[in-house]
């Protein structure tokens, strides 16, 4: 036994279809395309998704799965949370202090009549208020 009389086992290995190569070969004629239609022609290409006519799956199916990268504020009204208006300083660190915020949030902003009283106090570039452009 050498590498250079190595054969598969019998039975293993089949001849490629040969398509279109006379009546005998019994793929003739229509090289086993079928009788008319797209399919049979050459230079056929199904597009991908296409259904024969039919709406598509892709777009009979609503549209999903966008979000947004945005960072939107966790919004606190001052005038209904007057722990929030009380503080001395305003960061994050002090908001959580006297007021239930969960930990993943990043940005506050403080919207109400008294909100832009509370400009000064502000010690944190994450908050802001309502009238502030940012």
């Amino acid at each position: 036994m050498a590498l250079h009389n190595l054969t598969p086992a019998r039975g293993s290995t089949k001849d490629r279809k040969r398509v279109g190569r006379g009546q005998g070969s019994g793929m003739g004629k229509t090289a086993t395309r079928g009788n008319k239609g797209q399919k049979s022609r050459s230079g056929y290409k199904q597009k991908r998704g296409f259904e024969g006519g039919q709406q598509p799956l892709a777009r009979r199916l609503p549209k999903v799965g966008f979000t947004s990268r945005v960072v939107k504020p966790y919004v606190i009204n001052v005038d209904k949370h007057t722990k929030v208006a009380s503080l001395d300083e305003i960061t994050i660190e002090t908001i959580r202090s006297v007021h239930k915020i969960s930990s993943s949030v990043k940005r506050v902003k403080l919207i109400g009549k008294s909100a832009k009283d509370l400009a000064s106090k502000i010690k944190d570039d994450n908050i802001t208020y309502s009238g502030m452009q940012k």
